[in-house]
């Protein structure tokens, strides 16, 4: 039995994986700091604020622990667990949490993913790469996926 469901499992998540990945994924580099945490969540918060949008803005390590947090005024309340799981996803995954959006709408067998401990299929949640290396990721939750998305590149372009 045991052989079984690990063999389901490795099913699992190499059809997952190939969706997102058209090349072998990138490598976990030294954590994040909490400085580079701050500079990246800094350019995630000028996005929201930039078109009025209330968010809560997580950035973890390559271990999925969060380094910074922040959750603006009026943020809704639900956001604030979802920020933290968005980025874990990313970097727990090493990729955007958005394959794994794109995976479930496209219902079939990608709706595989839903059954993925841990991957949260809702944009927002961003690899952060340093020399090509997996640093941590940052997670942005409150206004539509779109918008917690383009706020969560905002901030993983400051490291570029």
């Amino acid at each position: 039995m045991h052989l079984r469901v690990t063999y389901l499992y490795t099913v699992i998540l190499c059809g997952c994986a190939v969706p997102g990945m058209s090349q072998a994924p990138s490598p976990y580099g030294r954590p994040i700091n909490i400085d580079t945490a701050k500079k990246v969540a800094a350019s995630a918060l000028a996005e929201a604020q930039k078109n009025n949008w209330k968010m809560v803005i997580s950035v973890v390590d390559r271990g999925g622990t969060r380094v910074y947090y922040e959750k603006m005024d009026d943020a809704q309340i639900g956001s604030a667990d979802v920020a933290i799981e968005k980025a874990r996803t990313a970097v727990r995954f090493k990729r955007p949490s958005k394959v794994f959006q794109d995976m479930v709408a496209s219902g079939g067998a990608g709706l595989r993913a839903l059954r993925l401990s841990g991957a949260v299929p809702f944009d927002g949640g961003i690899p952060l790469l340093v020399n090509g290396e997996i640093v941590g990721a940052i997670g942005v939750s409150g206004d539509t996926v779109d918008h917690d998305g383009q706020c969560a590149q905002a901030g993983a372009n400051a490291l570029h």
